[in-house]
């Protein structure tokens, strides 16, 4: 694994990956990493001949009060996984090479990222676009390879490429969770042992509320029920049912259905999500 701190070193390798006709993933990611990370890298080596990953963690996702600073950090750790993976590069950027003065910083994407977290993050997806736009300029990837378990963080992702980057594929790669239904998370590091047993309570509450709709019952009184059962455990922000592919409301026509939830858990908050077809399929 070739390991790449400067625009221009990285350029220089993927521009001789080109010229040999090779087809080049991006895996960006914020470090911390965990297995579900690691099965990006998987599905990356299935997708193009060179895999590249990025460790940034991105100051413009972060809103002022939030971990920004703490935010679990295990460079010797990450390079050791990757390497471990066989990952191409591995590109480690300074601020300043993802965030020049001339950088574009104006995304908006309208309801699409006003709804569930952008409804108490109101700039974090406006960060989330701004850095994925600047790693899809420098390196330029045939493929980017994201988790599902930001979906909303995906959905975005999608729209930009849309937008802005119609050559580049979007792959998604399904929620990694512990034995004990937990989707993995670099923030499950914040979780004192005491809420780390008390945390798979919400895969819990989300599969009883997808056994309840596959029965028949209403969304409506079924989001209120997983709303109320996990507030007596976690602090919720919000529990939304809804078409998977429009994050809208769902209607005859919708052929997925998403339950997707983020709740507080100490100091810890934790996002989730149930992807499934709809019985009107």
């Amino acid at each position: 694994m070739q390991l790449f701190n400067s625009v221009e070193s990285l350029n220089i390798y993927l521009e001789g990956c080109r010229n040999e006709a090779k087809s080049v993933a991006l895996v960006p990611t914020m470090g911390g990493l965990h297995e579900g990370h690691l099965r990006l890298i998987n599905k990356a080596k299935e997708c193009a001949d060179v895999v590249v990953a990025s460790i940034f963690v991105n100051p413009t996702q972060f809103a002022s009060g939030e971990d920004f600073e703490q935010y679990p950090q295990s460079p010797e750790k990450d390079i050791e996984n990757l390497e471990k993976r066989q990952v191409d590069a591995l590109f480690i950027p300074e601020i300043s090479d993802i965030y020049p003065q001339s950088q574009d910083s104006d995304y908006d994407f309208g309801e699409l990222a006003q709804i569930l977290c952008g409804i108490s993050r109101p700039t974090h997806f406006k960060g989330v676009a701004q850095v994925v736009a600047r790693f899809f300029d420098i390196v330029k990837p045939d493929v980017a390879v994201f988790g599902e378990k930001d979906y909303q963080q995906l959905a975005i992702i999608k729209e930009l490429v849309k937008r802005k980057y119609g050559n580049i594929e979007i792959v998604s790669v399904p929620i990694i969770r512990e034995s004990d239904g937990l989707a993995m998370s670099t923030r499950n590091n914040y979780l004192s042992v005491k809420e780390r047993v008390r945390a798979p309570l919400f895969y819990q509450v989300l599969r009883a509320a997808r056994e309840d709709l596959e029965s028949g019952k209403d969304v409506v009184l079924t989001a209120k029920r997983a709303i109320t059962e996990l507030s007596e455990s976690f602090v919720v922000d919000y529990v939304e049912i809804l078409d998977a592919n429009t994050l809208k409301e769902i209607t005859p026509k919708s052929k997925e259905i998403i339950i997707i939830s983020a709740v507080r858990l100490g100091a810890t908050r934790l996002i989730d999500n149930i992807v499934f077809r709809s019985a009107n399929v």
